[in-house]
């Protein structure tokens, strides 16, 4: 079953300043450090994948629950935090935000070729759960930052954000390996806005046949598609439709349906890698599948509810105690032992004794 968490990202701040930055680094290192050695490099993955852990750890690490900037903020300071010491840790970071995710894979390569695993699993695990976050699941929320975390093993976890420029609102996605069945349907461990959007969801359990027609018609000849298309032009869909015809041009999708057309993607996981295949694509393909086999869409958001940590002051929800107290134990035995100067670890301890005061 797909696990949905928090939600708590408005815009209300961003990056961390320096001084900051550099000690949540030096802090995010020993933590890493002695997690590995407690409960091991799989515990951590599972831990960062889960929403309410990497919110606690964002707080811990002194940075504000209710921003946007977490997310990039503290990836950013695990990638500083492990900087020199991957192989040591046996524990990597590849990606970031904007342009940075884009070197993604050649990161991966990088750590491949010094430390001796194949890269090809990670690059296409990184690679599908962009494009399914970005094409897939058609929230509103474009992808602006994406970091894949894995072990020399092949294990990983995924954190990504996307932003709706409209609402002015960030988006997070986290991805797990051990708890993930397919790329395509309900894969992800968490899926966290404050807002809920009109989302035409691919992956969604109930759209199976709608990625079975997509992808048998994907695999027919381009102009019997266009033809379709051109159909639905005509058309007057019902008001529920958040889907749009106006942008969906049929000589713009030619290229790409002739392309499938050649490719023959086996299944919708093939197609949606296909090179080309974006949005608008996978949409014009819905609406067609919808018109000749009547196969239903999916408007569920993967985001179904949100839940912040909350504050003191109870806004916007009260603190759930239990979740905390148990992350703050795991947290408060690694900070006490950490390889942090005294100063950086009493500052830890006043935040998280602040914490459990609430």
């Amino acid at each position: 079953m797909q696990k949905t968490g928090i939600a708590n990202m408005p815009l209300h701040s961003g990056r961390a300043p320096q001084w900051l930055f550099k000690r949540m680094v030096a802090l995010s290192r020993a933590i890493v450090e002695l997690m590995i050695i407690e409960l091991g490099r799989e515990e951590l993955l599972r831990r960062l994948s889960d929403p309410y852990w990497f919110q606690c750890l964002g707080c811990v690490l002194g940075f504000d629950w209710h921003s946007s900037g977490v997310t990039t903020t503290v990836t950013g300071a695990l990638k500083e935090a492990l900087r020199g010491v991957e192989h040591e840790f046996g524990l990597f970071i590849a990606g970031g935000k904007a342009k940075k995710a884009l070197q993604t894979p050649q990161e991966i390569i990088n750590y491949a070729n010094s430390s001796g695993f194949a890269p090809e699993p990670l690059i296409y695990a990184s690679r599908v759960s962009a494009k399914v976050d970005n094409v897939a699941v058609q929230d509103g929320f474009s992808l602006y930052h994406h970091v894949i975390i894995f072990t020399q093993q092949g294990h990983w976890c995924v954190i990504q954000q996307g932003m709706n420029e409209t609402l002015q609102t960030a988006r997070r996605y986290h991805w797990l390996s051990f708890t993930l069945k397919s790329f395509v349907e309900e894969p992800h461990q968490a899926v966290c806005c404050d807002v809920k959007t009109k989302t035409l969801n691919f992956t969604a359990k109930e759209s199976s046949e709608l990625r079975q027609a997509s992808v048998i018609l994907s695999q027919e000849n381009p102009e019997k598609i266009i033809k379709e298309i051109k159909k639905i032009n005509e058309l007057k869909l019902p008001q529920r439709h958040s889907v749009t015809i106006h942008d969906v041009k049929a000589e713009n999708l030619y290229k790409i349906l002739l392309k499938t057309y050649e490719k023959q993607p086996k299944d919708f996981e093939s197609l949606l890698e296909t090179k080309g295949v974006g949005a608008k694509t996978l949409r014009a393909l819905a609406l067609t599948c919808e018109l000749l086999y009547g196969t239903p869409l999916s408007f569920k958001d993967p985001a179904r509810f949100s839940f912040a940590h909350g504050g003191k002051d109870r806004t916007p929800y009260p603190v759930d105690r239990t979740l905390y107290d148990r992350t703050i134990e795991i947290l408060k035995k690694a900070i006490e032992e950490a390889k942090v100067e005294r100063t950086e670890k009493l500052s830890a301890l006043r935040r998280l004794a602040k914490i459990t005061q609430v």
